[in-house]
């Protein structure tokens, strides 16, 4: 039997199959961006599809403190609506 690979969401920091989250990615050019298919290279850092846990990431600042550098509004915005869009 193979093993589903899991990961911590960023926001509530509970463990879940790592298809259930949404992967946000910083690449070697520090450029952060969402990834829905899992699969470019560089930093990971997940999250559920839920907002109330993308709010308690924003609240204590784990995207600045896992990726070492500020977040523009623009990617908490993108994030937002792909987690309302795929909640639908």
């Amino acid at each position: 039997m193979k093993k589903i690979p899991e990961r911590t969401c960023i926001g509530c920091n509970e463990t879940k199959q790592k298809n259930e989250l949404l992967r946000i990615v910083k690449d070697k050019d520090n450029n952060i961006s969402i990834d829905l298919i899992g699969k470019k290279n560089g930093r990971g850092a997940y999250i559920c599809k839920d907002v109330k846990c993308l709010e308690k990431a924003i609240k204590s600042n784990r995207l600045v403190k896992t990726f070492e550098q500020e977040i523009d509004k623009e990617i908490y915005e993108e994030l937002r609506d792909v987690i309302d869009s795929q909640s639908k």
